[in-house]
């Protein structure tokens, strides 16, 4: 397992486009989300550890940022036949077992992850109202510990952009597992 930090972030960058089959068994795009107070993207999976470490701090994040009209969706881009776990099948029993509380998508041709230049799961891109990045960073402050969490660093940028003040430039970057990807797709 290679440890990977995000990049620093492209402030003001464009949502990219997408469309992708959800475990719920519906199609989901960017148009769906479009008129959110923000958009939270993010590219998580089954088998990381650093995922599961945080994954039901995920879930919470989900309802609370449903409660104050940010948008949210999970992303899973990694190469499924090298990681079985990953695969579609699986994350609709994940999502299902854990009662995932926002859609999450499968983007089996990576296309989506290279738009947005995803680099590790999980790696987190909060967007404004008028879909421009505005936070890349960390969940919070303890991925390993959710009893020592100090700081929910990216609600607090999701609170900031509803209530229409600026967001920290402190934005530590997320860490976990790289994106898996397939041997003929394009590496980050």
């Amino acid at each position: 397992m290679a440890l990977v930090y995000t990049p620093i972030p492209n402030q003001g960058s464009v949502c990219p486009e997408f469309s992708l089959p959800g475990t719920d068994g519906r199609n989901h795009s960017l148009q769906d989300f479009k008129n959110g107070k923000a958009l939270l993207v993010m590219f998580i999976c089954n088998h990381c550890p650093y995922v599961k470490a945080i994954e039901d701090r995920l879930i919470e994040l989900g309802s609370d940022l449903k409660a104050i009209g940010v948008g949210i969706v999970g992303i899973s881009s990694n190469d499924a036949e090298d990681y079985p776990e990953d695969s579609f099948e699986n994350m609709k029993k994940r999502s299902s077992l854990k009662k995932y509380t926002y859609p999450f998508l499968y983007d089996e041709s990576q296309a989506v992850a290279q738009a947005f230049g995803a680099v590790c799961t999980p790696d987190f891109f909060l967007y404004d109202n008028e879909l421009k990045l505005q936070y890349r960073g960390r969940l919070d402050d303890s991925w390993k510990d959710a009893n020592k969490v100090q700081a929910r660093e990216l609600y607090l940028a999701a609170k900031a952009l509803v209530e229409k003040k600026p967001v920290s430039e402190y934005q530590p970057p997320s860490m976990g597992c790289s994106i898996k990807w397939k041997e003929t797709g394009n590496k980050n």
